[in-house]
């Protein structure tokens, strides 16, 4: 299973990364591997304001249809509209082609409420 070390992660196996003000989200490999070949991915509309933990996007896959937590508060700044005809870049990469949106961040210190890339690993070996 790939892990970035570099990100933080939810219960759920959203990721975020943190540049600043600005933070990137996507789902990870775990989350990917799970769903199995994403179909469809549904996106927010830039401005929308996400809160920390609610659910803000829906990837439909052969498997499944599943929500898409928020791992951080903020308004969205960008999407990755390449997902709308490529949803299959979120198997490919997930990590890099892959993420979701990118947002302002309304309050850095949500971040003490995730788990780094050592606590992921372990929830995961806890899953098993």
């Amino acid at each position: 299973m790939n892990i970035q070390e570099s990100l933080l992660y939810t219960r759920e196996h959203e990721w975020v990364k943190i540049e600043g003000e600005e933070a990137i989200i996507g789902i990870t490999d775990y989350a990917q591997s799970s769903l199995g070949d994403v179909t469809f991915i549904e996106l927010p509309e830039v401005g929308k304001e996400l809160i920390q933990f609610k659910p803000f996007s829906v990837v439909e896959s052969v498997k499944a249809a599943s929500d898409v937590y928020a791992p951080l508060s903020g308004v969205v700044t960008e999407v990755n509209e390449s997902l709308k005809d490529s949803p299959e870049l979120i198997n490919h990469s997930p990590y890099n082609e892959g993420w979701f949106v990118k947002i302002k961040v309304k309050d850095v210190n949500e971040k003490d409420n995730l788990m780094t890339a050592e606590d992921y690993k372990k929830y995961l070996e806890a899953l098993d």
